[in-house]
Formats: C-alpha cells, sequence, structure tokens
C-alpha cells in the first residue's frame, strides 16, 4: 500500500496548534478531482485503536479489498490510508485526524478511543468537508455522519446471557474483564451485562476487572484474579484480549465456564481444548469493508447512509470453528501468501 508523508515543517506544526482544521495547507495530489488512468481518486483512511489488537487487522484488509472492488464497479481509483497507534493512544489518534484534515483526504472512519477526546477533532475534519463516520465505537455526540459496528449493550446482554445458560442452575460467581475504562463501546457491553446478570439471582458479580487492552497484560489480570478469588466459576468476558495469547489454554476444560467476544485465530484454539464454551464472532472484516462502502456512498454517490447501522454478532462452537477458521485464510490472505 503506498504510503502518502504527512505534513511537516514549521508551517503545519503552526496549522496544527493555532487553528487545527480551519485552513488545508495542502492536499493529496491524487486526490478528488485529479485523474489517475482516466479515473477520478478518491482517498480514504482508517484510524483504528491500535495495531496491537488483532481484530483491526482483518478490518484493514477488509477495507483494501473493498477498496478495489468497489472502485472498479464504480470506475474510480479509491485509496486506503492506515493511521493507527502501535497501543491505544487517543491523542494520538486526535493527531492524526488533524493531519489527515490537512491532507485533504476526501473520508475518514475512526474507531474512537475515547469519544470525548475524539470528539473535537471529528468535528474539524466535518467543518473542513471531510465526510467522517465511526466504526466499532462510536463518537455519538459528534457530528460524524454514521456509525457501523456491534450494538454493544446488547452484545453484552447476550454474553451474560449466554453465560447463565451454561453455568446452569445452582449460586454462581462470575467475573468481568473490563479492558480500556474510557471506551465506550466497552462500558456499554459492561452495562449490558450487568443488566443481564440482574435476570439471574443465582449469580454473583464479583466484579468488573479492567486492564490494558494488550494481550499479555489482559491474561496476566485474568489469572491474578481467578486465583484471588477461586470461587469465580465463569467469566463474562465482553472483550477478549486475554485470549488473543496462548497463556490460559493451561485451564483446566469446563471448570471455570467462559463466553467470549470475538472468534479470531488465536482464540478458537480455547475452543476446541473446551476452555471457552462458545464466541461471539464480531464481523471485524465487514467493519473495513463496510467503511468503504459507507465512505464511497457519502463522497461519491452523495447519498446520506443510515446514522446507525449494527452487525450481528456470529455465534461460533466446537460444531462450527473449522469453518469459521477457513475464513480467516480469505480475510487475512493467507491463501496469497
Amino acid at each position: 500500500m503506498k504510503t502518502i508523508p504527512f505534513a511537516s515543517g514549521l508551517l503545519a506544526i503552526t496549522l496544527l496548534v493555532s487553528s487545527g482544521c480551519q485552513k488545508k495547507s495542502f492536499s493529496y495530489s491524487t486526490a478528488n478531482g485529479t485523474q489517475s488512468n482516466n479515473r477520478p481518486k478518491y482517498v480514504f483512511a482508517l484510524v483504528a485503536k491500535s495495531q496491537s489488537n488483532p481484530v483491526f487487522e482483518s478490518a484493514r484488509y477488509g477495507a483494501e479489498d473493498e477498496a478495489k472492488a468497489l472502485g472498479d464497479k464504480l470506475k474510480v481509483d479509491i485509496e486506503v490510508v492506515w493511521r493507527t497507534p502501535n497501543e491505544e493512544d487517543a491523542q494520538k489518534q486526535v493527531e492524526y485526524l488533524d493531519q489527515l484534515c490537512l491532507q485533504g483526504v476526501n473520508g475518514i472512519s475512526v474507531s474512537c478511543t475515547e469519544a470525548a477526546t475524539l470528539t473535537p477533532a471529528i468535528n474539524r475534519a466535518v467543518a473542513q468537508g471531510i465526510a467522517v463516520m465511526c466504526f466499532d465505537s462510536d463518537a455519538p455526540d459528534s457530528k460524524r455522519f454514521c456509525y457501523y459496528g456491534t450494538d454493544d449493550n446488547a452484545c453484552g446482554h447476550t454474553i451474560m446471557r449466554e453465560l447463565a445458560v451454561v453455568l446452569g442452575p445452582g449460586y454462581h460467581v462470575v467475573a468481568i474483564p473490563g479492558g480500556n475504562q474510557n471506551s465506550l463501546n466497552i462500558q456499554n457491553r459492561i452495562h449490558g451485562a450487568l443488566d443481564e446478570a440482574t435476570n439471574y439471582p443465582n449469580i454473583t458479580i464479583r466484579g468488573v476487572y479492567y486492564s490494558t487492552e494488550v494481550a499479555q497484560d489482559a491474561a496476566a489480570e485474568m489469572e491474578q484474579v481467578q486465583t484471588a478469588n477461586p470461587d469465580i466459576d465463569g467469566w463474562a468476558m465482553i472483550g477478549s484480549w486475554a485470549l488473543f495469547t496462548d497463556a490460559l489454554l493451561k485451564w483446566e476444560p469446563g471448570k471455570v465456564k467462559i463466553i467470549a467476544m470475538d472468534a479470531l485465530l488465536p482464540e478458537l484454539p480455547y475452543l476446541k481444548k473446551g476452555v471457552v464454551q462458545k464466541l461471539y464472532a464480531q464481523q471485524t472484516y465487514e467493519w473495513g469493508r463496510h467503511s468503504i462502502d459507507l465512505l464511497a456512498d457519502k463522497v461519491i454517490k452523495g447519498q446520506n447512509p443510515p446514522v446507525m447501522e449494527y452487525s450481528p454478532l456470529i455465534p461460533v462452537t466446537q460444531t462450527n470453528v473449522d469453518e469459521f477458521q477457513e475464513n480467516w485464510k480469505k480475510w487475512l490472505h493467507e491463501s496469497s501468501q
């Protein structure tokens, strides 16, 4: 993928500090209105939460695949620019949005680490006529034109409800991994899970345990909590960062019941071994693919997509885990490597 250099030098720094996106210092040489092989070119940017979280890798592939397919269909060139911090950093996302604004991209799709922090930057970009949408994690008070992703509150209900089913009758103690305490989508999932738990008087929630969303940190937190609370017999994993490493594969299968979000490749061995009873896959490839569709609808076709669009979760069990694993070969281009 071509990399387009960021604005540099004193002028760009001064513009960013003094006026945000009040005036574009320059634009891409291939932005809307110019021609490439007699086809107009559009530049859409994806700003995800972190490079270290594998859910966003498939979103990136989805965006790049759809840019080519849709570009051929519409007879335009669509370039995807990827601007994502190595680890979650809302301020770094703000910097990326401001830089992209100065560079004059046609559209941006952003997964907001902290909605309040990103909202002013989103509004600055929109004020410059750049189409901005959110995926995965919303900034509902911003001027973004739409959100696409998981219905997070409903997701929390689903995870807790399914955990109650596999736990069965009797008294149970449940824990919830919390991830980033400032992330709106994670908080919505937690609220949904806690609300659903009130339907089960035989379930006690021991606590919500926050950690970074780095796999090793999240796994270490879960192990520490489980060791300190051996009566915990269920985990409602509204975020599955701990399963992105194999650290918990040594847990005795079935002793502690686990229902978890996502069904990424590192998580599938947990399901096959029986350490995890069920996964609920977010359509992460679609986050990127459909972001390009929605940006194209807005920018190229002049349409107004729905303000909120949810993608359903996909249940993954031992019955369909092999089939789901095959999907990842397509989503991550493994067959071409």
